[in-house]
């Protein structure tokens, strides 16, 4: 566990304290709690309506349709002119190798 000097505006302290008391636990209990609580709010998953998710589908299925009409050479072309960036610091080398061994293969098998 580690430990956190904070500076407090002594009135947020004072309401601090007075939170905790009548939560019944310590004021370091409270500040934990009330910090991985407002934490945990930025990673909860939101639901979407039903009818976005329909719209998404459906644009997404008219894309395929779309992409689907294109010839071998216009895929060639689209792919040889697409801009080629650097990879993030995370994908290390062997991974990317992992990843271009994927896709080869995967290729291979559609043949």
């Amino acid at each position: 566990m580690s430990r956190l000097t904070l500076r407090l505006p002594d009135t947020l302290h004072q309401q601090l304290i007075h939170l905790a008391e009548s939560e019944g636990v310590s004021l370091n209990q409270y500040i934990v709690y009330a910090l991985a609580r407002q934490s945990s709010i930025n990673y909860t998953i939101q639901p979407i309506p039903k009818q976005k998710t329909n719209q998404q589908q459906s644009d997404f299925t008219n894309l395929l349709q779309k992409l689907g009409t294109a010839s071998p050479s216009e895929i060639e072309i689209a792919l040889s002119e697409r801009e080629t960036v650097e990879p993030e610091k995370e994908l290390t080398p062997e991974i990317i190798a992992k990843f271009q061994q994927r896709l080869q293969s995967k290729e291979r098998s559609k043949r």
